[in-house]
């Protein structure tokens, strides 16, 4: 495989586009949300690469899989990459504050900060962004909408979306 290679596949959110190098995962957008992106130049639809996380994906929205088993490569900065890492450790049907994500990643007076790398996170769903919400609990911020997020969060609690 060279270079970047894609697949949009459907789920019960719309479509999702999701993209890889030789690494691993490099992006899943939200196609049908309100930041989508479009497959960039140089990079070729190539769906048997990316057989195992649409397959990880399609389980997870069955409610069939709590924990994604697949190579990432996020582009990023040191600082966001750290954060990206420590969201993936929320457990499943949780949620944290970007306050108490920003303890986790050793900087304490940062969680607006931490809401900045989460707004970039280029892996939502897997790299679970939609578990990080306000101080008060409420839901702020999500690149594909806060209709989203809250499909995300209901799905982790048992309510298929």
């Amino acid at each position: 495989m060279v270079g970047i290679t894609y697949t949009i596949m459907t789920s019960p959110l719309g479509r999702i586009l999701v993209a890889r190098n030789a690494e691993g995962l490099t992006c899943i957008n939200f196609q049908d949300g309100t930041e989508a992106v479009s497959p960039q130049a140089g990079w070729r639809e190539r769906a048997s690469d990316l057989a195992d996380a649409t397959a990880q994906l399609e389980a997870y929205f069955r409610g069939e899989l709590q924990q994604f088993e697949i190579p990432l490569a996020p582009y990023g900065t040191t600082f966001q990459r750290q954060v990206w890492q420590t969201m993936r450790a929320i457990p499943y049907g949780q949620t944290l504050t970007y306050a108490e994500l920003a303890r986790r990643v050793g900087r304490p007076q940062a969680a607006r900060a931490v809401g900045g790398a989460s707004s970039c996170n280029p892996l939502p769903v897997v790299v679970p962004c939609h578990r990080v919400v306000g101080s008060d609990g409420s839901l702020t911020g999500y690149a594909g909408g806060l209709h989203l997020k809250q499909a995300l969060l209901d799905l982790e609690r048992g309510k298929q979306p």
